[in-house]
Formats: structure tokens, C-alpha cells, sequence
């Protein structure tokens, strides 16, 4: 379905960084869509080990994720649908340093019922090497009542691909 969307939106609470992205009447295919978002590597990420805490790599997952809504969905599915996470499965594969290049790559998978998958790795930047993979399941809430909400067609067309993919 093309649209014409121009927005300015924080990526996270709390966040100043905001992104401005245009997209002019061009149809976007989830299927093949895959969203980056560089990160960076804080001093209070390092665990006692000498690398990021395991519990960082979520708080990435969740800001990819978070990003891609917010620079993907229309105005009123951004003022009306946000987020809940019921489910991450991640695997480690290797380990991040302080120093390192990591970028996230989030696309979404299939939906079953209410339940929203999404896919994430973290690779580093240089190399191409991925450090985690990460799948997530998401239920939509009504942004206004904070409970579970069935979202339209376009949420579930924009967000979602086919089982049979």
C-alpha cells in the first residue's frame, strides 16, 4: 500500500535523537525489509567478564525494534499502538567489547493471533560477523488504555509477513 508519510519522532523514551525519514509513495515489502541501528558501547555496559552484559543485548533488541516502529508506522498507528514484549529467545555467539563497531538489524516475522515476531541480529560493523540473533514475540496494546488491542490490516500488512515465507 503506498503512502506519503514525513515525521520527526524520538527512538526511545528518553532519547534525544530523533529520526527524520521521508518516504514518498514507494510500497514497502516486510519480507524483505531489514531496518539498522548503529549502537554504542557505554563503559557501564561491561560486566565483570570484560564484555556487555547479556542484559544489554536486550535493551538493544527492544531499541531496534522500538526505532523500526517508529520510523515505519504511519502517524495514527504510532498515536494509537504501542509495544509490549511477551517473549525474547537470543543467542550468544560471541562476545562484544568496549570499542567495538555494532550495528542492529531488526525485520519482522509472522503473526499468530496477537502475537507479533520479530528477528534481530547484532553484528559487528567491520566485519559483518554476527555476535547475537534474537527472535521476539510482541503484543500490540492501546496506547491510550494500555491493554491488549487487535491492530487493522495495515499494522498486520506493514508488520508481519505471510507463514508460508
Amino acid at each position: 500500500m503506498p503512502f506519503t508519510n514525513l515525521k520527526s519522532r524520538p527512538i526511545s523514551g528518553g532519547d534525544l535523537l530523533s529520526f527524520q525519514i521521508i518516504l514518498m509513495q514507494q510500497t514497502i515489502d516486510p519480507s524483505i525489509e531489514r531496518f539498522n541501528l548503529p549502537l554504542t558501547i557505554e563503559q557501564s555496559d561491561i560486566d565483570q567478564l570484560g564484555h556487555v552484559n547479556n542484559t544489554v543485548y536486550l535493551r538493544w533488541v527492544q531499541e531496534a525494534a522500538v526505532a523500526h516502529w517508529t520510523s515505519a508506522a504511519t502517524e495514527e498507528q504510532y498515536t494509537t499502538v504501542i509495544w509490549v514484549v511477551v517473549r525474547h529467545e537470543i543467542d550468544y555467539l560471541a562476545s562484544i567489547k568496549l570499542g567495538d563497531s555494532i550495528t542492529a538489524r531488526t525485520w519482522v516475522g509472522t503473526t499468530v493471533k496477537n502475537y507479533f515476531e520479530r528477528h534481530t541480529e547484532i553484528f559487528r560493523t567491520n566485519d559483518k560477523k554476527v555476535l547475537a540473533r534474537a527472535r521476539t514475540l510482541w503484543c500490540p496494546l492501546d496506547r491510550s488504555t494500555g491493554r491488549p488491542t487487535r491492530v487493522g490490516e495495515d499494522v498486520r500488512t506493514r508488520f508481519s509477513v505471510p507463514e508460508n515465507l
